[in-house]
């Protein structure tokens, strides 16, 4: 066969294919994995609420023989689901779908609560979490140490200046749920109760105890972002693999000054929703 003999042939040989996909052929997709297709059922099945908060999955065999495949495809859909941080393993106590109701971060309205007088103790964590002042844990780790140039910024003050650090994770009824890191000029609280960490939990807040120190916040600002944990945030939240969290960087001005820098304010993504409102 001659070479246009075969140009020939390959060309109506196309034009044969175009024709039948112009009447309605469809070129066959490969199916999904076995393992997305059972993660997929499953997911469902938890959105739906057909598989309710604290729910035990079927077991592993149960799973595959429902589905025909191997344990292992079983096992990559659900370590899939729990990346998402929809179930959760427990030891002895099988796959359960997680019980996560997510806090609601108001932010017009958190900071304006805790600096009117307080019926009974609690701060803006405490109202987030609509926890009893009993539900609320937090520890604490203080540090003297100068500001970098980031934070010298942040505090419009210059790079080495002296501030009390303080790391602070916030438990709500048993579990860890918020990591803050923030920061005050030692010239304002050193040698204060502000500087004593077993004054800690302090009714009302950093909000609280700038008030108690004579500078009541008169402006707050925060930039949002999303980024991965790190490796000891993730361990101290007790978070799922491939989920991120919010960082909130917020610093906290009376008048002009600016008294307190958080950087940075850490929530598990998945636990939380942001609820902003504007008056216009």
């Amino acid at each position: 066969m001659s070479d246009g003999e075969e140009a020939a042939k390959s060309n109506t040989a196309s034009n044969d294919r175009g024709a039948r996909l112009n009447e309605g052929e469809v070129t066959p997709v490969p199916d999904r994995p076995a393992y997305l297709r059972i993660a997929d059922t499953l997911r469902e099945g938890i959105r739906d609420g057909g598989l309710p908060p604290g729910t035990r999955l079927p077991t592993m065999a149960e799973l595959c023989a429902e589905h025909g495949v191997s344990e292992i495809v079983v096992r990559q859909a659900i370590a899939l689901l729990r990346t998402e941080g929809l179930v959760e393993t427990r030891r002895g106590g099988g796959t359960v779908v997680r019980l996560v109701p997510p806090a609601r971060r108001v932010a017009m309205e958190r900071y304006r609560a805790v600096t009117r007088p307080l019926a009974v103790p609690e701060t803006t964590f405490t109202r987030d979490q609509k926890i009893s002042w009993q539900e609320y844990r937090l520890d604490k780790e203080y540090s003297r140490v100068r500001a970098d140039d980031a934070l010298g910024a942040l505090f419009e003050l210059p790079t080495g200046t002296e501030l009390l650090r303080r790391r602070f994770v916030f438990h709500a009824r048993g579990e860890p749920q918020q990591i803050s890191v923030n920061y005050l000029p030692w010239d304002l609280v050193g040698g204060t109760p502000v500087a004593d960490p077993a004054r800690e939990p302090w009714p009302g807040g950093t909000l609280a105890q700038l008030a108690y120190l004579g500078h009541p916040p008169t402006r707050v600002e925060e930039s949002v972002r999303s980024r991965m944990p790190t490796p000891e945030e993730a361990e101290a939240l007790r978070m799922g693999g491939g989920v991120p969290v919010i960082a909130i960087t917020r610093r906290l001005l009376s008048r002009a000054a600016v008294m307190e820098v958080c950087r940075d304010i850490v929530l598990p993504a998945d636990r939380v929703v942001l609820d902003y409102a504007i008056d216009l």
